[in-house]
């Protein structure tokens, strides 16, 4: 018998039970830990409230979840509770499935006013993570500046952009939505380093922005490369180029006043946060293209910026006793082995890259080196060993029957037009688990 903890209950985690349960059938048991007492993860508390067809992935988790070989251990935290070397002393194989759920740092003056913030952190909020929903960001000002050009940007945009009525069928949390439904957000401009051809946004997430009730998406023309050079572009990266094309269209008009305008602005690095109290401006210099880098041109500009939410990239949280790599943001590896016993996956393993698809052939790969590395198994205690050091140190983990008992009530509890109304504080997730 092979004993596998996974540490991580997200997209990567599940994966890799998934293969792991591929690989060995009954001669497996696998303990997927978290630190929460809900499983799933970036599912739960990264992908944006509006997108429920991208969450519904959940679903195939829960039936690897319900096999008896499989485990959920949530409410429980590495490092806090146990170690990892004692982990490592109960399992043949430790796989660290963490995720990048921390911010990487602008490195400028004033990232640390008040009023600015991470995406990690800001999602987190408008998603109900436990970590974040006090956050509480004042949306008071007309002006909020995004800084990057991906997705999450986008998502941000759209959330701060969206009517009322635009979340029908999401699962934004109340305590967002009542902000957001007072918001005085009337301009939101997104900050980009380098120029329409190297924007890291989907077409999907670009044509969603276009299409909203009271958005009002604009770029400058003179932003924008001759049309000719989209042919060079992967067909994906052009249609997306396409959609930032149509919001410089002449016939676009004038954003309405009742409108929220959404400003792309490129060839625009962020210097610093100027404010008192709170951020209100920040300093741009505009830059411009050498090959695909941007380098500075020495000509800056201010913008009033009320709010700041910088979505320019996660990294992976420390674990004592792990090898870490400062660089790139994620645990120090080889192909996803760190040492002897002890393994990564998905984005703890490569950085923040991929979709959640991604991280399924990762999964795989990794356990094809534990089955590698472990062989028939090496007679660790496992599963039961956990338990009895559990039991002797009063650790009370939920399991997966509690998530069904939370779930059951979080949709019990939903709004009209919502799938659910989520705990956002432990205590509350706890006492849903514990009534009968």
């Amino acid at each position: 018998m092979r004993h596998i903890a996974i540490v991580g209950s997200g997209p990567a985690g599940y994966y890799t039970a998934e293969a792991a349960l591929k690989q060995w059938g009954e001669d497996v048991r696998v303990d997927i830990f978290d630190t929460l007492p809900v499983p799933f993860g970036l599912i739960r508390s990264g992908v944006a409230p509006d997108h429920q067809s991208i969450k519904g992935v959940s679903r195939r988790y829960e039936a690897t979840a319900l096999t008896d070989n499989v485990r959920f251990v949530g409410n429980v935290m590495i490092g806090r509770d146990l170690t990892i070397s004692e982990l490592q002393a109960l399992y043949d194989a430790v796989i660290l499935a963490t995720g990048a759920p921390n911010d990487r740092k602008l490195g400028i003056e004033g990232e640390n006013l008040p009023n600015v913030f991470g995406s990690a952190s800001f999602v987190g909020w408008y998603n109900g993570h436990p970590d974040f929903a006090d956050l509480d960001p004042a949306l008071s000002h007309d002006t909020a500046v995004i800084i990057g050009n991906g997705n999450v940007a986008l998502d941000v945009a759209r959330i701060l952009a969206k009517s009322q009525a635009e979340f029908a069928g999401s699962d934004i949390v109340s305590h967002a939505l009542t902000a957001l439904d007072a918001s005085k957000i009337r301009r939101i401009v997104i900050l980009g380093r380098r120029g329409p051809h190297q924007i890291a946004m989907t077409p999907k997430e670009l044509g969603e922005l276009g299409h909203l009730e009271r958005a009002c998406p604009r770029v400058e023309a003179a932003d924008l490369p001759d049309e000719s050079e989209d042919a060079t572009l992967e067909p994906g990266q052009r249609k997306s180029v396409g959609h930032l094309r149509s919001f410089a269209g002449t016939d676009q008009g004038e954003c309405k006043p009742d409108q929220v305008r959404v400003e792309f602005d490129f060839f625009a690095s962020p210097k610093a946060i100027i404010g008192t109290e709170r951020a209100e401006e920040i300093e741009v210099e505009r830059t411009r293209l050498d090959g695909d880098k941007a380098i500075g041109t020495g000509e800056t500009y201010r913008i009033p910026a009320g709010l700041v939410v910088a979505c320019i990239g996660y990294q992976t949280s420390k674990i004592p006793d792990v090898p870490f790599d400062e660089r790139n943001g994620r645990f120090a590896n080889e192909e996803g082995r760190i040492s002897p016993g002890l393994y990564c996956v998905g984005w703890a393993r490569r950085g923040p890259t991929g979709t959640i698809g991604t991280n399924r052939p990762d999964g795989f790969a990794i356990i094809e080196k534990v089955a590698e590395d472990i062989g028939e198994g090496t007679g660790k205690a496992g599963r039961p060993g956990f338990d009895a050091l559990a039991a002797q140190r009063g650790i009370n983990y939920m399991k997966f029957t509690d998530w069904q008992k939370i779930d059951e009530a979080e949709v019990a509890n939903a709004r009209d037009g919502s799938p659910r109304e989520k705990f956002v504080a432990v205590e509350k997730m706890i006492a849903a688990a514990s009534k009968p």
